[in-house]
C-alpha cells in the first residue's frame, strides 16, 4: 500500500512540472526579429541630433552685476535707510531674459564712514564743513513685472554711484558716398546700441537742468545736505546663482550653436578685467563676458556667458600739461561655454563711462579721456577776479578805504578761497591780502587746469561695452613710440 502511495505521488508530481512548463510556453509573447541596426550619423549631423529629453539649465551665475539706477533722489540721514531702482539692462540665462530691464530693485545704505581730520580741515579752508562721506550700500530683493519678489545676496563693486553715459566710437574715416556694406552695417549698429541704452535710461527719471543747478548752489553753500542722485547707477554683483528652471536642447538649438558668429555681428559684453591708464600693461590679457545672446535671425550663436579674451594693444599715462590717460584694447577669441574657442577680430564700438570723464571713443576703438570745456570758463572767471582785487582806490569811482575797495578784496578772496576769502576779503582791510589771495586762485585755476597732470582713464570692472565681431583687421594697430611697454 505504501509503496502504490509513493508511485501515484512521483507521477502526479511530473504530471505538474509538464504542465506548467507547457502553459509557460503557451503564455509567453513570441520574439520579433531584430529590426536593422541604423547606420551612424557622424559629425554636423550628430550635433543636429541631441539626446531625448535632454535640457539646458537657466541659471544666472555667481557673480554677474545688475546694473541699477536710482529712480528717486535720496537725501542720506542714517545707514540702514531704504533705497529704490530699477534695472537698466535685462538679465538673461543662456538664450532668455529672465530678469528684464526696468525691474524694481529694493535696498539700504549699510554703512556711512566718518570724515578723518585731515579731510575735515581741508574742506573747511575751501569753505565746506560737510563734506562728503562715503557710502556703502546694498541691493537685497527684486521685485519681477509678473508679481514675484526673489531675494538676492548683491556686493557693489568699485567704480559704481556715478552718473553713466553711452560713448559710441566716431564715424569711419571713409566718405560717405564711398562707405563698404560693412561699415554702413557698424553704422547701424552704433546707432541701435545707443539707441538701446537711451530705451534703457527712460526707465530712470532723469533730473531736470534747474533740478541740477539747484543742487550744484546747494552744494556750495558752506553747511548743505548729501544727496544720492537720480539716475546714480550701481554695479550689484550676485553672491548666489539664482535658478530659473531649465529648458529643451532641441535639434535645432543644438545646430545653431554650432554656427560661426556672422562677419560684423554687435555684442554686448561687460569688462571682466579692471582698466586703468595709470595701471594697465601694453599686452596685458584683457577678458570681457556677453551678458546677452548673440541670435543670428532666429538662430542662437552665441549664449548669454560667452567670454571674450583679447589684450591692451595700446597705453599711455596721464602726463603733465593737462595731457589725459589713453587706452585701446582689443578682442581675438571668443568662448562659449562648454564650447570651442574661436578665433575673431572684435574691436570696441561703444563703452559706458562716467559722465565726469568726459570719454571719447576714435573710429578704431580708442578711448581717451577729454578735459571738459568749462575750464576755460573757471579759469577766465579766475583771472577776472584776480584783476578785480588788483584794482586800487583810484581806480575805483567812489573811493575807500585804506586796505582798498571791500568788494575788491572780496572778489580776490572769492578766487582763492571761495566763501572764506570772501569774509577775509571784506572785512580785513588789506588790499595786498586780497590781490594775494586772488593772484593764489588765478594760480591755481591755471595750473589745474593746463599745467598739472591730466585724468586717468579707468574703465572699472562690469562696465558695459558694445563690441563688433569681424568689424576690424586682425592686425593690432601699433602703439605710438611712448606708449607704455611691460616692464
Amino acid at each position: 500500500m505504501k509503496h502504490k502511495l509513493c508511485v501515484l505521488t512521483v507521477t502526479f508530481f511530473f504530471s505538474w512540472v509538464c504542465e506548467s512548463s507547457i502553459q509557460a510556453q503557451t503564455a509567453a509573447p513570441t520574439r520579433l526579429p531584430d529590426a536593422p541596426s541604423q547606420p551612424r550619423v557622424e559629425g554636423a549631423v550628430a550635433a543636429e541630433t541631441p539626446p531625448a529629453n535632454q535640457t539646458l539649465p537657466l541659471v544666472v551665475p555667481r557673480g554677474l552685476p545688475l546694473l541699477i539706477a536710482l529712480d528717486d533722489e535720496v537725501r542720506v540721514h542714517e545707514a540702514g535707510q531704504e533705497i529704490r531702482g530699477k534695472t537698466v539692462q535685462p538679465i538673461y540665462a543662456f538664450d532668455r531674459i529672465v530678469i528684464p530691464a526696468g525691474t524694481e530693485v529694493s535696498g539700504r545704505i549699510t554703512r556711512i564712514d566718518d570724515i578723518s581730520k585731515a579731510q575735515r580741515t581741508r574742506s573747511a579752508l575751501d569753505a565746506d564743513f560737510t563734506p562728503t562721506h562715503k557710502l556703502e550700500v546694498e541691493f537685497n530683493e527684486l521685485a519681477l513685472p509678473d508679481g514675484k519678489h526673489i531675494l538676492v545676496h548683491t556686493v557693489v563693486t568699485p567704480g559704481s554711484a556715478q552718473v553713466m553715459e553711452f560713448v559710441q566710437a566716431k564715424g569711419s574715416n571713409e566718405k560717405k558716398g564711398v562707405k563698404s556694406a560693412a561699415s554702413e552695417k557698424i553704422d547701424q549698429a552704433k546707432q541701435e546700441a545707443k539707441r538701446t541704452w537711451d530705451e534703457a535710461m527712460k526707465q530712470v527719471h532723469q533730473p531736470g537742468r534747474m533740478h541740477r543747478l539747484e543742487r550744484y548752489l546747494v552744494a556750495q553753500l558752506p553747511v548743505h545736505p548729501q544727496y544720492l542722485n537720480q539716475g546714480t547707477l550701481y554695479f550689484a554683483e550676485l553672491q548666489e546663482p539664482l535658478d530659473f528652471g531649465t529648458t529643451p536642447l532641441t535639434p535645432k538649438l543644438a545646430a545653431s550653436l554650432t554656427k560661426q558668429p556672422p562677419p560684423d555681428s554687435l555684442v554686448h559684453a561687460l569688462l571682466v578685467t579692471p582698466l586703468s591708464s595709470a595701471t594697465s600693461k601694453r599686452e596685458e590679457e584683457v577678458e570681457a563676458v556677453l551678458w546677452q545672446p548673440l541670435f543670428d535671425g532666429e538662430d542662437l550663436i552665441l549664449p548669454a556667458g560667452t567670454r571674450l579674451k583679447g589684450s591692451v594693444i595700446q597705453v599711455q599715462s596721464a602726463q603733465k600739461m593737462h595731457h589725459n590717460g589713453e587706452l585701446r584694447v582689443a578682442f581675438h577669441n571668443v568662448i562659449p561655454p562648454d564650447g570651442l574657442e574661436q578665433k575673431v577680430s572684435a574691436s570696441l564700438l561703444g563703452v559706458t563711462a562716467s559722465k565726469a570723464q568726459h570719454v571719447e571713443l576714435d573710429s578704431e576703438g580708442g578711448a581717451q579721456s577729454t578735459p571738459p570745456n568749462t575750464r576755460y570758463l573757471s579759469t577766465a572767471i579766475a583771472i577776472g577776479l584776480a584783476a578785480a582785487s588788483a584794482k586800487t582806490d583810484s581806480d575805483a569811482r567812489d573811493g575807500g578805504g585804506a586796505g582798498g575797495d571791500a568788494s575788491n578784496r572780496a572778489a580776490g578772496g572769492a578766487a582763492g578761497f571761495k566763501l572764506i576769502g570772501i569774509a577775509m576779503g571784506a572785512f580785513v582791510h588789506s588790499q595786498p591780502l586780497g590781490v594775494a589771495m586772488g593772484a593764489y586762485g588765478a594760480t591755481m585755476s591755471v595750473y589745474r587746469n593746463f599745467i598739472a597732470r591730466g585724468t586717468e582713464l579707468v574703465f572699472p570692472k562690469n562696465t558695459a561695452m558694445e563690441i563688433a565681431i569681424g568689424a576690424r583687421p586682425s592686425t593690432p594697430v601699433s602703439g605710438p613710440p611712448n606708449s607704455k611697454d611691460p616692464m
